[in-house]
């Protein structure tokens, strides 16, 4: 079972993050109950969802805790793995299925921030980079997919995204909570929609560049 959606053929980290390592922690009380690994990505599904809803609002107030939920359900992400690991759990349902919930998410996040900001300065521009952004996260899903089989790493683990004193590069979406409260939220929404866009590119690279390495067709 994979840690993340949206894993790229990059180096693996030497140590964990510091927000895997919490999840460790707090997963423990867990490992002996009836509670699946797969029960916790759904839940997280729902609280990205439901962080989604808010901000597709619009509202000033929503826009600040719906980001809080997206943040709080991306932080949960590590939980499924780690359960999984420690319960001895896993299974080829919850590999895909954590894939599913990256896509999922990050996707239903740019669409709601399409919406809620359709009624702001950028008019309809928000609905097509919304829209761009979720496609961006779709695609990307089955690009790492491909990766990961194509890296051998298709029953373990998903390859790491790069890192430095404990932080992920993906631990950059915790940035969207202060940048919510703060007003800020639309231009991070510009620069993130540009970027999904970049990175699903380079994800589709980095697969075809493995592909002819390992001489996958």
């Amino acid at each position: 079972m994979t840690e993340h959606a949206g894993r790229v053929s990059l180096p693996p980290m030497k140590t964990d993050p510091w927000d895997q390592k919490v999840a460790r922690v707090l997963v423990r009380p867990l490992v002996k109950t009836p509670i699946h690994p797969n029960h916790l990505t759904i839940f997280n599904i729902i609280v990205a969802l439901a962080g989604c809803w808010l901000i597709a609002t619009g509202e000033a107030m929503a826009l600040g805790w719906g980001a809080t939920l997206f943040a709080l359900s991306r932080f949960l992400d590590h939980f499924d793995g780690e359960l999984a690991r420690q319960s001895g759990k896993t299974s080829k349902l919850g590999y895909y299925l954590d894939y599913v919930a990256g896509g999922i998410s990050f996707g239903a996040l740019f669409l709601s921030m399409g919406i809620g900001f359709s009624q702001s300065l950028l008019g309809g521009w928000a609905i097509l980079l919304g829209a761009a952004g979720t496609f961006s996260a779709v695609i990307s899903v089955f690009l790492n997919l491909g990766i990961d089989k194509a890296s051998k790493f298709e029953d373990g683990e998903a390859i790491g995204y790069p890192a430095i004193a404990g932080f992920e590069l993906e631990d950059g979406i915790y940035l969207i909570v202060p940048v919510a409260w703060l007003g800020w939220l639309e231009y991070f929404f510009i620069a993130a929609g540009i970027g999904a866009s970049v990175y699903t590119l380079w994800t589709l690279f980095s697969l075809l560049k493995l592909r002819r390495r390992t001489g996958i067709s």
